[in-house]
C-alpha cells in the first residue's frame, strides 16, 4: 500500500517528483482503499461507540465540540447520532493510530515519501457544513468516499505556512471571509466518490454539502513534508554528543552586551561542528528519520 491507494499509479511517480502547488483532482479509481473503507462500515463503526473519545469532534459551521457526545469521558454513540440528526458534521481523527488498515497505509505512505502523515475522517450530513474557511501547514490529499462535496478554494495568503508560522487561527482577520466571499472563490470544485482532489499547503478552503442531497464521508490525508528547516534541525540535532554544547550558560551571559557575546561564539562553534559532519553518514541518519519520525509537522 501507498499513494497509489489515493491517487491513480501513473500519477505517483509524477507527484514524488514535481510535488504540485495548485490544487489538482484525480480521478481514483478503486483501490484497496475503497474495497475496505465504506460509508456503512463508517456508520456501523460510529454506532458502536468504540471510537476513542479523543479522536472525535463534532463540527457544525463553527468551532468543534469536543465534548457533548462524551459519556463518563467515553464516546456515546447515542449523542453522536442525535448530533448527527441536528446537522453535525462527525470528524474521526487519526485513523493510523487506532484503525490497522490506515496504520498500514500511513506507514507505506511514510516509506515512500520520507513524510510522516496523518488521517481524519469526516462524515457530513446532506445539505450541512462542517469546518468554514481556513488553510493547512501541509499538503492534503482529500479521498471522497461517498457522497460529493464542494470544496470553494482561494489562493493563498501566506507562502507556505508551517507550524506555528502563520497558521491560519494565528494570523486571523475577521475581514478575512467577508472579502473572500465578496471576491468569489478562486476555484470551486463538486468532489464526487471516486475522486482525490490534491489540496496544497496555504490554500484557503471552504468544504461544504449544502447543496447535495446525500451524506458525504471523504478522508483527508494530510502529508507532513519535509523542508529545508527540518534538515537543518536533523543537522543541528547531532550537536548534542559535543560538550561544548552541554555547558552550562550562567543568567549573567543571558542579558547586556554579554548575550551577543556568547551568541557569536555559539554561531561560530556551530559553524565549525557542521562544517565537520560526515554528510555520508548524515545522509543515512536523515533518511532514516524521515522514513519513521512520525509526530513531526512542517
Amino acid at each position: 500500500m501507498s499513494l497509489s491507494l489515493l491517487l491513480p499509479e501513473a500519477d505517483v511517480a509524477d507527484l514524488l517528483t514535481s510535488w504540485p502547488d495548485q490544487p489538482r483532482v484525480y480521478e481514483r479509481g478503486p483501490t484497496a482503499l475503497d474495497r475496505t473503507i465504506t460509508a456503512a462500515g463508517f456508520e456501523k463503526l460510529l454506532g458502536t461507540g468504540c471510537v476513542p473519545a479523543e479522536e472525535v469532534a463534532a463540527i457544525l459551521a463553527g468551532p468543534s465540540d469536543r465534548s457533548s457526545f462524551k459519556t463518563n469521558g467515553r464516546t456515546d454513540a447515542a449523542k453522536l447520532r442525535r448530533l448527527r440528526e441536528r446537522g453535525y458534521t462527525i470528524r474521526l481523527g487519526n485513523l493510523q493510530r487506532w484503525l490497522p488498515f490506515f496504520h498500514d497505509a500511513s506507514r507505506a505512505i511514510q516509506q515512500e515519501t520520507g513524510y510522516s502523515n496523518y488521517a481524519h475522517a469526516f462524515l457530513t450530513p446532506a445539505g450541512k457544513q462542517g469546518l468554514l474557511h481556513h488553510w493547512d501547514q501541509q499538503m492534503a490529499l482529500i479521498v471522497q468516499v461517498a457522497g460529493a462535496k464542494t470544496w470553494q478554494l482561494w489562493k493563498p495568503v501566506y507562502d507556505s505556512p508551517m507550524r506555528e508560522f502563520q497558521e491560519s487561527f494565528r494570523v486571523w482577520r475577521d475581514d478575512f471571509i467577508p472579502a473572500w466571499e465578496a471576491a468569489g472563490p478562486d476555484m470551486s470544485i463538486d468532489l464526487q466518490a471516486g475522486q482525490t482532489l490534491l489540496l496544497p499547503r496555504g490554500w484557503v478552503h471552504n468544504p461544504h454539502a449544502l447543496h447535495h442531497d446525500e451524506p458525504s464521508l471523504h478522508l483527508t490525508f494530510a502529508i507532513r513534508e519535509r523542508t529545508p528547516l527540518w534538515i537543518a534541525e536533523q543537522l543541528i540535532a547531532r550537536a548534542i554528543a559535543e560538550p561544548e554544547f552541554r555547558r552550562v550558560i550562567t543568567p549573567r551571559d543571558l542579558e547586556g552586551p554579554v548575550l551577543a557575546d556568547r551568541l557569536r561564539e555559539t554561531r561560530q562553534a556551530l559553524v565549525e561542528f557542521l562544517g565537520g559532519l560526515d554528510l555520508e553518514e548524515m545522509a543515512s541518519l536523515v533518511r532514516e528519520a524521515a522514513v519513521t519520525e512520525l509526530e513531526y509537522t512542517t
